[in-house]
């Protein structure tokens, strides 16, 4: 059995950038779920995540001797390099493109239908909510209840207080309340929408 590998993402991404391709894959496989899931839930498509993602670690191989780690750690570094594309797509693009079907497996019942269709309805309605709150209430919703970053690993990549993420969390959860209200009734499994993470 292999034993995981201990080095930081700081001594990974210092390899990396002497072309150590086993110390950038780790580092990329360290890093590249969360990465995802915020583009993802801040722009609401999977193909535009994608690219987000790509150009990440590419930047950090073109930039990342910019790195210093007493400012932030690897993650918080490569999480602003994300929260940087995706303002300039959320400025350049103003569409919202619904969540993409998950699940592609034929249903082969009617009632099995009818829940599928519902449970469709239920993820395009909370990933509506979502994409509609207020850019900082979203992403503190995104980087804590989807991502499941703690408040103080949140607070880092925001460049805020705990405390600020805790009001904002709280007023985003009251705002999509109020927004999901209709659902309550319908047969939910979480924010996500979906039995588990989408990643």
């Amino acid at each position: 059995m292999d034993k995981p590998d201990t080095r930081s993402d700081a001594e990974l991404l210092r390899l990396s950038l002497k072309r150590d391709e086993s110390a950038f894959l780790l580092l990329y496989e360290r890093l590249k779920h969360n990465i995802f899931r915020y583009s993802y839930f801040m722009t609401g498509s999977t193909f535009v995540a994608e690219e987000i993602t790509q150009e990440v670690f590419i930047t950090l191989l073109r930039e990342g001797g910019k790195y210093r780690q007493e400012q932030a750690d690897v993650a918080a570094f490569a999480f602003g390099i994300a929260k940087n594309f995706v303002r300039r797509i959320r400025r350049r693009e103003h569409w919202f493109e619904p969540l993409p079907e998950e699940n592609t497996n034929l249903v082969s019942d009617a009632d099995s239908l009818a829940a599928q269709l519902v449970r469709n309805e239920v993820v395009d309605r909370v990933q509506m909510a979502v994409a509609s709150l207020p850019l900082h209430y979203r992403e503190a919703v995104v980087l804590c209840d989807l991502c499941e970053l703690s408040y103080a690993e949140a607070a880092t990549r925001l460049r805020c207080s705990v405390g600020t993420i805790r009001s904002r969390l709280n007023r985003a959860r009251t705002i999509l309340a109020r927004k999901l209200k209709p659902l309550q009734g319908t047969r939910t499994v979480g924010l996500t929408g979906t039995e588990g993470c989408l990643i």
